[in-house]
């Protein structure tokens, strides 16, 4: 049992946004207690698990850099969740980096997002896809995805013939970030060819 106060941060009884976010803010001013954080979003098998990714979410959304040294443990569980309620933020994570690193192309998160954690988010991106995931969690896979796919070639033939295979089916949502996804696949192939 951790005496560092996380705990009772954690112990909210409304998912309120407020709630969340006050326990993210708690988390930054107290950065030790990052790793705790973690550790409960990636090993718990109870509520606490989800309420800790919501969480790390908005910690990650404010102060990405302090889940950049944890990115080990990050990749080791990441494929372990099977859990909808803790999937969605760690979808969301997901997809900010590839942003961070492929479009927006910051310095800090160049130095830790190595191959074997691409292969990692590839790999859990695609599962997300095909199995039965909450459509938030799809949605942040195809953009996450995409990302990786102006890096890996392979992954947009893929992931345009999953995306075609399922949007008859999908919801509003899905069908929207689907088109999306392929329209951004098609002009990058466009420009990839011209180059």
């Amino acid at each position: 049992m951790s005496d560092s106060g996380l705990l009772q941060q954690l112990s909210y009884t409304k998912a309120y946004r407020k709630n969340r976010l006050d326990a993210a803010h708690w988390v930054i001013v107290h950065p030790e207690t990052f790793g705790e954080l973690l550790t409960y979003c990636l090993t718990a098998k109870d509520e606490l698990s989800y309420k800790a990714a919501w969480v790390l979410e908005f910690v990650y959304l404010e102060k990405p850099e302090l889940l950049l040294p944890h990115l080990n443990l990050f990749f080791e569980k990441l494929p372990t969740i099977t859990r909808d309620q803790t999937l969605r933020p760690l979808a969301h994570i997901c997809e900010l980096i590839t942003i961070s690193y492929y479009k927006k192309k910051e310095e800090k998160i160049g130095s830790y997002f190595s191959e074997a954690y691409k292969k990692i988010m590839v790999e859990c991106c695609f599962d997300w896809l095909i199995t039965d995931k909450k459509i938030a969690c799809q949605a942040r896979a195809m953009t996450a995805l995409f990302y990786l796919g102006t890096e890996f070639e392979w992954i947009h033939s893929e992931l345009k013939q999953i995306i075609e295979q399922n949007i008859h089916l999908g919801s509003a949502g899905y069908k929207a970030r689907g088109k999306n996804t392929i329209k951004q696949i098609n002009t990058f192939q466009k420009k990839r060819r011209v180059n």
